[in-house]
């Protein structure tokens, strides 16, 4: 098998998968998920967004200087 025969079976290959996909992307049974989807940016949300846990506010050891990395800044025994 050269190199030739061994990318033509690989295209080959691809436009099988590209049709598949195609095929299943334009079936009718998954208009209705693909029209759903389509309406989501539109959909009003009443919920408030949840917030990271990582972007809560420091916690009281952090606050007194003893955690946080940012405002340690070296040796304070003098």
């Amino acid at each position: 098998m050269d190199t030739g025969t061994f990318r033509g079976i690989i295209t080959f290959l691809l436009i099988i998968a590209f049709l598949g996909i195609t095929w299943w992307a334009y079936s009718r049974r998954r208009k209705p998920d693909f029209d759903e989807a389509a309406q989501l940016p539109f959909a009003e949300d009443d919920a408030q967004p949840n917030r990271d846990s990582s972007a809560s506010p420091r916690s009281s050891s952090e606050q007194d200087g003893n955690g946080d990395s940012r405002t340690n800044k070296g040796d304070r025994n003098a």
